[in-house]
């Protein structure tokens, strides 16, 4: 008789993909099945008569090559991010912004965002980064829904469609956008090398003139298409954000610091003063609105301290954590050392932070410990000195050890680069 091997199905389930499914067989199930569903005594070869009575054994044609997985197609997931919770309204000019992406891979796509009034948005290019606000390729149209603009209301967000732009791990972009109206902005200056300038021009190649920006604006999100990888989102308040002095960059922010040791896109979703009462109204629009996320990084309370109670700032926390669970795999940071209060009762200040870290440490099993590595050996409230520039904010080199942190805790996960990516050396920020 005849034998008949049924169909080879091979298969990736996306939380193993997450984890680095990768083009090797490791994590890939792989079952056979004949034409009623039942699993056949396996074979690797047909078998059919000879006229002498034996039998003829013919190898089986497979479409690719033993053991190979079927390829993971390619998704969208965020290279760059910011909150941009405040407002900025303007006359018409041409932002050109200088923004750097932690994902590699052949397609973008931009979200734009209002802010506490209409917008008009005529038309948007992006290209790579050059020196003074030039453009250091030809630039390339955007559009939305096939239009190159759009009007909206206040506090909405607009999502381009895909655009045919590769890009490399941690390039520098320039997204140029003609516009008029409020637009949404960040507390701080995130982003240096970026320039402002009235009238109509982001197809311009060379500088664009006009004044110097440093604050995100307009520009939410950057996502990239490429391989599914880790992807990472991080919560806080001005000290994930980034604020350090009056000249701030959100690439000296840890998340950024992180992203680039990691080899995965980590991108920041810190708001300067938030609480948890503000990150939990916002939520929605600022990190549940991003796609592809695998895990969040959560680094909040600090601005609470003494306005609740401890018991208060615990449920307010688990309620964050269990709106993000269905989203993402939570990791909570302990509070850094704080030498003085600007609001309450510093000896309360105090207090609450300490019980709030024991209690992280002993309620979440994914915890990065920023506390143990910025506090001095002997005394809990204050700074490693060095790592602080006011007494509650890190310094640079205050963001580049808790960067380490988070990678040497992340590494020791199973956090691995991105498929192709090769992350910074260890000195390099």
């Amino acid at each position: 008789m005849r034998g008949r091997l049924g169909t080879r199905v091979l298969v990736c389930t996306w939380a193993i993909i997450a984890m680095g499914c990768g083009p090797g067989p490791e994590g890939w199930e792989e079952s056979f099945h004949d034409e009623a569903g039942n699993a056949p005594t396996l074979s690797t070869h047909e078998e059919s008569p000879l006229a002498g009575g034996g039998l003829e054994v013919a190898p089986i044609r497979e479409e690719r090559a033993q053991g190979e997985p079927r390829p993971v197609p390619p998704m969208f997931q965020p290279g760059f991010h910011q909150a941009l919770r405040w407002s900025y309204s303007t006359g018409s000019v041409t932002f050109r912004l200088r923004v750097p992406v932690g994902r590699a891979g052949q397609r973008v796509r931009l979200t734009f965002r209002s802010g506490d009034g209409s917008l008009v948005l005529r038309k948007a290019t992006v290209a790579r980064a050059g020196p003074n606000g030039s453009l250091a390729s030809a630039p390339v149209a955007v559009t939305f829904s096939g239009t190159p603009g759009f009007s909206v209301g206040k506090r909405v967000r607009v999502v381009s469609d895909p655009v045919p732009f590769a890009v490399g791990f941690r390039d520098e972009l320039a997204v140029s956008f003609e516009v008029q109206g409020a637009l949404s902005v960040s507390a701080i200056m995130a982003l240096p090398g970026s320039y402002v300038r009235s009238g109509s021009y982001s197809s311009v190649p060379g500088a664009l003139g006009g004044s110097a920006w440093e604050k995100a604006v307009g520009l939410m999100t950057v996502d990239v298409e490429g391989p599914p990888s880790r992807a990472f989102v991080a919560l806080g308040d001005s000290i994930t954000e980034g604020y350090i002095s009056d000249h701030d960059d959100t690439r000296r922010a840890w998340p950024s610091l992180a992203e680039a040791r990691l080899g995965v896109p980590l991108v920041n979703a810190g708001v300067s003063g938030q609480g948890f009462y503000d990150a939990l109204m916002n939520l929605d629009q600022e990190v549940l609105a991003l796609q592809g996320v695998t895990d969040c990084i959560l680094l909040l309370g600090t601005n609470d301290l003494s306005s609740l109670g401890t018991s208060a700032l615990q449920a307010r926390m688990n309620t964050l954590i269990s709106r993000l669970r269905p989203f993402c795999r939570p990791w909570v940071g302990t509070l850094l050392p704080k030498e003085k209060s600007n609001h309450g009762d510093y000896e309360v200040v105090k207090a609450q932070r300490l019980e709030m870290n024991a209690w992280i440490r002993a309620s979440f099993p994914n915890v990065i410990d920023f506390e143990a590595v910025t506090r001095q050996p002997n005394n809990v409230h204050l700074f490693i000195d060095g790592l602080e520039v006011d007494g509650i904010h890190p310094s640079a080199e205050g963001h580049r050890v808790m960067a380490t942190e988070v990678v040497r805790v992340l590494r020791e996960a199973g956090v691995r680069p991105e498929q192709g990516v090769q992350p910074r050396g260890e000195a390099q920020p």
